[in-house]
């Protein structure tokens, strides 16, 4: 066992069995085991690649399983997979059937805790610490959380409930001062200051909330990892250990460049090249066009102001924030504070468009409601990610939105069937709306080839608020979709040979809904279609089913979404299939319609 450890290594019990003077070639062999599978099956590269000494290092020092260790994120958890049973199938990660992106119960007993949002894993694990010593059992709990996820609201009411506890916790920050973009705020500042010694230990934060306090230290180093790993094991209360890492570490490429590297798709293994190909002529993606269109909008307008929590080059919020730093902001994982910093800024007449992915709008759903909504502030909501989202799974698809937005009184919700759609809201919704609305879109591209031109350079046009139209004329059967989804309905026509009979509408307003529209459609035709890329219950599909109710309308109605299960992991057109929404098989529903 001199060379091709990791070849020997199936679970925490065959590394232990390893001489730590073997662990930095183990080190080594994971990096590269890493890098070989994920250049070419992709996922997120550079936090695996940054914590891979700390990973051996846990697993080395913990009883794991029976010790219990959380991961927040999950972004930095390959190499945990890898240790923990499933280095054989590795290679499936994030594909259909596959092993998860992230940690997930149902996948590993040595997955003590799902996750894939971030700031939870503090308050997870003193949950389980407390049920320990309840049950008065001898064991212990660590939670790694990085530098950006520390910053969270939750995290904080973690620690500060954790540091009037006398449980068994070891909480770790993996600093390395970068989530998927660089930190931000006072928090980062400080932790900056503490790296280059400047703060004091007798003043450290950490230490104000009752933690035995540790570090900073070299997280790269595994003898003094294992060293103080060890020493924290007989340190009863809660302990807090702060370690420095390079995100992407291993990989020249990836260190330099860590935001590109998060997730970079294919790439060389050798050089850390980035296999790319000129996008010139692809259509642009859907949050370029919101990024690039704001920036125009933005310099037309004074008032316009961009929010995102941590989401700049997801969001491409960051063209603003080039644009107009003084205007665009960057609040960190923070989705609540989000939120009412832009209902505080909308009370002073500000026009607010707050970038939020739709699965982690989730995470600020009081303030939606309590601080937006009852206020009736004018927030423009743009929730990038929405509907299935593919490789991600199910922690981050963002299905839910249409449902639990549609319940919520003064709001708008608008989904725009192409990106020339999406650039006429963004533009209607700047001209102050007096109700909040939310602009829900999908990752990925739209349909228009050299889009720049057409897109970017087309003149903007006002959306009448509520309006719904009419895309195919048809005599018997009327499919009604909302957003993006609408092109699979149109391949489908496009596929059948005779779609005399189907009539197609597009409903990018869910709410309000053009009743009058309804009424003429229920009125004519013999069936109903509906189609969304949302949950099927509470969503756009029962809104119309909802008004044939009140209407007393008997025209039977067949609802297309995503049904009532978390769908996990896959490339977005495999999981449209599962959900029978993709163009295939709406054509067999039509047929079987005739």
């Amino acid at each position: 066992m001199s060379e091709n450890l990791l070849k020997y290594i199936n679970n925490p019990s065959d590394l232990r069995k390893l001489e730590p003077s073997q662990l930095p070639l183990l080190a080594k062999e994971l990096r590269d085991f890493i890098i070989d599978i994920v250049s070419v099956k992709e996922g997120h590269l550079g936090a695996s690649l940054g914590v891979v000494e700390l990973t051996i290092a846990l697993h080395y020092v913990f009883n794991t399983p029976e010790d219990l260790l959380v991961w927040d994120v999950g972004h930095q958890a390959y190499g945990h997979k890898i240790l923990t049973e499933r280095k054989e199938k590795f290679h499936t990660n994030r594909q259909l059937s596959g092993i998860s992106g992230f940690p997930k119960r149902g996948e590993s007993d040595y997955d003590t805790f799902g996750v894939g949002h971030s700031s939870t894993s503090i308050s997870a694990a003193l949950g389980m610490a407390i049920a320990s010593k309840l049950k008065g059992e001898d064991k212990h709990h660590i939670a790694v959380i990085g530098d950006a996820s520390i910053a969270s609201g939750m995290a904080f009411e973690g620690l500060n409930h954790a540091g009037v506890t006398d449980t068994n916790l070891l909480v770790i920050l993996n600093d390395n001062a970068i989530g998927i973009d660089p930190s931000v705020g006072a928090l980062k500042q400080y932790l900056t200051s503490v790296k280059e010694g400047k703060n004091h230990k007798q003043n450290n934060m950490i230490k104000s909330l009752n933690f035995d306090y540790s570090g900073p230290i070299d997280g790269h180093d595994l003898s003094k990892l294992i060293s103080e790993l060890e020493r924290l094991k007989k340190v009863k209360g809660p302990k807090f250990l702060h370690i420095i890492t390079t995100k992407g570490k291993g990989l020249q490429q990836a260190e330099e460049n860590q935001v590109k590297y998060h997730a970079p798709g294919k790439f060389d293994k050798t050089t850390g090249e980035i296999h790319s190909k000129s996008e010139d002529h692809l259509p642009l993606k859907f949050q370029d066009v919101f990024g690039l269109t704001l920036v125009e909008l933005a310099s037309n307008n004074p008032k316009i102001i961009g929010i995102t929590p941590a989401m700049p080059s997801g969001s491409s919020l960051k063209f603003m924030m080039d644009a107009f730093p003084e205007r665009a902001f960057d609040v960190g994982i923070a989705e609540q504070h989000a939120v009412t910093l832009a209902a505080g800024m909308a009370t002073q007449g500000m026009v607010v468009f707050c970038n939020i992915y739709s699965t982690f709008l989730q995470r600020a759903y009081d303030q939606i409601i309590h601080d937006v909504a009852l206020q009736n502030l004018p927030i423009i909501f743009c929730l990038d990610r929405a509907g299935l989202v593919g490789e991600d799974g199910a922690t981050h698809h963002g299905v839910f939105d249409l449902a639990y937005l549609r319940c919520i009184p003064n709001m708008i919700i608008y989904a725009p069937k192409d990106e020339l759609d999406l650039r006429n809201i963004l533009y209607t919704a700047s001209l102050e709306l007096n109700h909040p609305i939310a602009i829900r879109y999908p990752r990925g591209r739209g349909k228009y080839q050299n889009s720049k031109f057409k897109v970017l350079n087309s003149e903007f046009q006002t959306i009448e608020i509520g309006k719904a139209h009419l895309l195919k004329i048809g005599t018997k059967t009327a499919v009604l979709s909302t957003g993006f989804i609408g092109a699979n309905v149109s391949l489908a026509l496009d596929k059948l040979i005779n779609s005399d009979e189907i009539a197609h509408y597009d409903f990018g307003f869910i709410k309000p809904l053009d009743e009058n529209l309804l009424h003429e459609i229920f009125g004519y035709y013999q069936k109903i279609i509906t189609i969304e890329d949302g949950v099927i219950k509470g969503g756009f599909g029962s809104a119309i089913i909802e008004f044939a109710s009140k209407n007393n309308y008997f025209v039977p109605v067949k609802s297309l979404g995503i049904p009532d299960e978390f769908i996990e992991h896959g490339t977005v057109e495999e999981l449209q299939k599962i959900c029978k929404i993709d163009s295939d098989s709406i054509v067999k529903l039509l047929l079987q319609n005739e």
